[in-house]
């Protein structure tokens, strides 16, 4: 097992160059980079896709070159202030340099600092990293909490009624995208044509500093109801399968018709054996669970319900082209992806001394 890991180790300094190196050059070819949108706030212009909308130059805007680059909307700035502009944003560097400098940077853990937010990118990312860290653990947490009792009545009914509707209703819940599920949570329930039952956005009402220690509670949970919603509805679909699955492998087993031959009852059978042996892989995948949920959600459901998490941060950066906060967070989920999924493979092992990774392997 220690070659095995070691190996996943190794495995993951090239995987996670190959995802920097696919995204840095990728953002090469975006138009409308740093320099642009210092430009146009510069300019009093806000936002510098609206020269790209409008399909040509206003009036009067020109373009100006340096470094062998055309900004458009530069409305008479002069060259040297736009050299100047690059030198600060690294843009007088080849991108080869620029790429080898930053992952340097990356290995030592130092992120930079964000362009248009003096402030650094890990400070950054520590200050929004518990929304989304709580958005996903709790997720996770009510999926599991639904998904295995459900599971296992699906797979005790195998077949009937039940089992069949409510495959239905799961491969419905599957099938909606959860920015399509958020939306509609918020029409009913948000006040958007339907109820006013639960808040619009964020996680605090205004008089949070005010509310006692129990209201603070209730207030949270008033305002996590429909983000873990919308988060939940999807994993908790693939968890309800695979924990069917998982029971109906088990029961199959001859150590449970044994079980069943010496008299015991079907509650014993199920809870007493089946219960831990098919749970095993249930349990094991949790962390492969909470990250999916971690990633999958938090960009759509923390925009869409104005949550300031890691999600929110990594879009309004993509936006404005912060590039430290883009690559920061890049590098940092892929980390912890990477991570993950050697953690995923020990749980398996932990659960199940019987998994053997590396005579799989051979």
């Amino acid at each position: 097992m220690g070659a095995y890991i070691l190996r996943r180790l190794l495995l993951i300094i090239p995987t996670l160059v190959g995802i920097m190196l696919i995204n840095f050059a990728l953002v090469q070819f975006v138009p409308g980079g740093p320099v642009e949108q210092a430009i146009a706030r510069i300019q009093g212009g806000g936002d510098v896709f609206g020269g790209f909308a409008g399909g040509g130059n206003d009036a009067g805007a020109t373009e100006v070159t340096a470094g062998n680059e055309q900004y458009v909307g530069a409305r008479g700035l002069p060259p040297e202030f736009i050299a100047e502009l690059e030198k600060e944003f690294g843009f007088d560097k080849p991108p080869v340099e620029r790429f080898f400098n930053m992952m340097w940077n990356y290995v030592r853990f130092d992120f930079g600092e964000s362009y248009f937010r003096s402030i650094s990118v890990i400070e950054l990312i520590k200050e929004k990293l518990p929304v989304s860290i709580t958005l996903g653990l709790w997720s996770t947490l009510i999926a599991y909490i639904i998904s295995i009792p459900l599971g296992i009545a699906k797979a005790v009914r195998d077949g009937s009624r039940f089992d069949t509707w409510t495959s239905g209703a799961i491969i419905a819940a599957y099938a909606i995208p959860g920015f399509l599920f958020a939306i509609l949570l918020l029409v009913l329930f948000a006040g958007g044509s339907y109820w006013q039952i639960f808040p619009l956005r964020g996680l605090t009402s205004d008089n949070w500093d005010t509310l006692s220690p129990l209201g603070k509670v209730a207030d949270y949970f008033w305002h996590i109801t429909l983000p873990v919603l919308a988060s939940t509805i999807s994993a908790f679909a693939t968890l309800t399968l695979l924990t069917k699955n998982s029971f109906l492998d088990e029961i199959k087993k001859h150590y449970v018709m044994t079980a069943r031959a010496k008299g015991l009852s079907e509650r014993s059978v199920l809870y007493g054996h089946v219960f831990r042996n098919a749970m095993l892989i249930v349990i094991a995948g949790f962390p492969a669970v909470f990250i999916g949920v971690f990633f999958g959600g938090s960009l759509i459901i923390e925009t869409i319900f104005s949550l300031d998490g890691l999600g929110r941060l990594g879009f309004e950066a993509a936006v404005a082209r912060d590039y430290p906060i883009v690559f920061g967070t890049l590098f940092i989920f892929g980390l912890i992806g990477l991570v993950v999924g050697i953690l995923s493979d020990l749980m398996y092992v932990l659960v199940d001394p019987r998994i053997d990774f590396e005579r799989r392997e051979g």
